[in-house]
């Protein structure tokens, strides 16, 4: 489609410029250009593509940036970004030094709050325009949330605050029935009633809250937006407007299969079809290995459970939820609700595995001490999606964890190299454990192809040296060591090896014996280099007046930008040409 109108807009003072008219085929054009880049190039879909309509009617109903919006969660705003001086750079979205998938301050006046996780915009709104109300400033503040994102605890905070604040904050509920995976709860149930009409009258929520609630309204229909958004402009006060939108709108595809269509990867622009790969020889995604191995344990042991807060297609989880539905459980987005849910679990008996993310672990912190260390309740946490997770960036690198569990007693924190090593590792923790145990694991591929091997017990806290040598001795931990074994078996290195597989309590004995062997150490992590297994290293060095030299190789005491897996890795100093070169100087 030629962007007739679309190529012209390098601002909402543009698109101001246009009639009313005109909007329809600049969201038609929007589309277009959405779907153009995003097949070839890759990245998130659906969500953008279900408010095309409602970003164009709030960039051209309100004075942004001056007014401000929040969007939540930045999935859905590329065509924000498109329409506010960004068209001619978005094809570089998620590239390395190109603009980022989610809303950056740093990139445009235009983005008024980084948003890579979810929930959070509506108290970022709510500070934003307090603080404008004290400054007397005449200024609107508006945050853009799912349906999926409002049910979580902290959006619920906001809007109890925010009903009570007076503050001048418009909430649009951007409701379509699905997050990455469908929505769960009893909220959804609530907003299904609303959204066929039933009465809810005196019963309703947000006006039970004290906000000025109106909707639902059609968010595709943009003569209807345009009229309700000027309306709201001028009012006052906490108030929430209800739109119904369809993810994936626009490309049949993605509206039949929401949950494949939120990041499809590359597919054919006009037809939608996803461009099909051939992995059946391909060893499996780590993800798949949890997935697999959850299931054939839970049919062995009636007392394992699994939990995911609202990533059960991502964490493979959904495998669980299909074959035993009655003890796998999406808690929606609610990190914190999860981790507490599985400690309340192991107080009766039963074996959770609680699958997070490491990047969304961070927001139950809390939990994590409070409720399940303090109280050595062994739940099993397996943290996907750790270390640096490549193009969705800052935001979602898994990178903090093995330095913040570190920190916390009596967690056990262990981290396989393979898929093989894995499935042992859930194994041994279903066997019950005394304490608590996180098991991380990367986004991707491993190397093994015959990874379902029987399974072994593991003794916690033991090391595994795969290679022997004098002089330098590398030690690494997870997925990261099999770039190790290829470097010195390929170099054919005279260096030892220790797969150190758990970081705490890690292995003392190993690590004395090379401290005696050898003149230099490398430790390796896919995690931050401050308070890691470097760190644990360094500190045991040193108690032990060790004589030679720590070098300590990790994600640098900075937050990496996005960009493809291994140019990031290259960019920390993590990848094998600069593993090689500092061994080869030691040597």
């Amino acid at each position: 489609m030629a962007q007739t109108l679309l190529s012209k807009i390098n601002s909402p003072a543009h698109l101001k410029e246009l009639p009313e008219e005109d909007l329809a085929r600049v969201a038609q054009e929007l589309r277009a250009f959405i779907i153009d880049i995003v097949a070839a190039k890759e990245g998130h879909l659906g969500a953008s593509l279900g408010v095309v309509e409602l970003t164009i009617a709030l960039h051209y109903v309100f004075n942004t940036p001056d007014d401000q919006l929040v969007w939540d969660v930045g999935h859905q705003a590329y065509g924000h970004k498109i329409l506010t001086g960004r068209r001619d750079v978005f094809h570089t979205n998620r590239d390395l030094g190109g603009i980022s998938g989610f809303p950056k301050r740093s990139e445009s006046v235009y983005d008024t709050f980084g948003t890579g996780h979810s929930s959070t915009s509506l108290s970022a709104a709510l500070g934003m325009a307090m603080a404008s109300a004290l400054k007397k400033e005449d200024r609107k503040h508006i945050a853009i949330v799912g349906d999926a994102s409002i049910a979580s605890g902290m959006a619920f905070e906001a809007l109890n605050h925010a009903g009570v604040s007076g503050a001048d904050v418009l909430v649009i509920l951007n409701d379509n029935a699905i997050g990455i995976d469908p929505s769960v709860g009893a909220l959804k149930e609530y907003l299904t009633k609303t959204k066929s009409g039933k009465e809810t009258g005196s019963d309703n929520i947000f006006e039970s809250l004290h906000l000025d609630y109106s909707g639902p309204i059609d968010g595709h229909d943009l003569p209807l937006l345009i009229k309700e958004l000027k309306r709201q402009k001028d009012l006052k006060g906490p108030r929430l407007l209800h739109v119904r939108t369809v993810k994936g709108k626009g490309l049949k595809q993605a509206e039949i299969d929401q949950v494949r269509y939120h990041a499809p990867g590359k597919f054919d622009k006009i037809t939608g079809e996803i461009t099909p790969s051939d992995t059946s020889k391909l060893p499996p995604k780590f993800q798949d290995v949890f997935g697999l191995t959850i299931v054939e344990l839970a049919k062995q042991n009636d007392r394992i459970v699994g939990i995911t807060p609202a990533m059960p297609t991502g964490s493979s989880m959904k495998i669980m939820m299909e074959e035993l539905p009655d003890r796998a459980f999406d808690v929606g987005i609610a990190e914190q609700h999860a981790v507490t849910l599985a400690a309340g679990m192991v107080t009766q008996g039963l074996v959770p595995f609680c699958n997070v993310y490491s990047t969304f672990l961070q927001r139950a912190y809390d939990q994590v001490i409070h409720d399940v260390a303090l109280q050595k309740l062994p739940v099993v946490f397996c943290l996907d999606r750790a270390g640096i997770v490549g193009k969705d960036g800052a935001t979602h690198h898994g990178v903090f964890d093995l330095a913040y569990l570190n920190c916390i007693p009596d967690m056990i924190i262990a981290a396989p190299m393979d898929a093989v090593e894995m499935r042992n590792m859930m194994y041994t923790a279903s066997q019950g454990l005394e304490l608590p145990i996180a098991i991380r694991y990367p986004r991707g591929r491993g190397k093994i192809v015959d990874w379902q091997q029987p399974f072994t017990l593991m003794e916690i806290g033991s090391s595994r040296l795969l290679s022997e040598g004098n002089k330098i001795a590398v030690i690494s931990i997870g997925p990261i060591g099999t770039m190790i074994q290829e470097v010195i078996k390929e170099e054919q290195l005279n260096s030892t090896h220790l797969d150190i597989r758990f970081l705490k309590p890690i292995d003392t004995r190993a690590l004395e014996l090379i401290f005696k062997n050898h003149d230099h150490i490398i430790t390796i992590e896919d995690g931050t280099v401050v308070g890691g297994l470097g760190s644990v290293v360094g500190d045991l060095a040193f108690a032990k007046a060790y004589q030679g030299k720590v070098h300590k190789l990790g994600i640098p005491d900075s937050f990496m930008e996005h960009g493809p897996t291994a140019d990031l890795h290259k960019i920390a100093g993590i990848d094998k040409g600069t593993v090689l070169k500092l061994i080869k100087d030691l040597l």
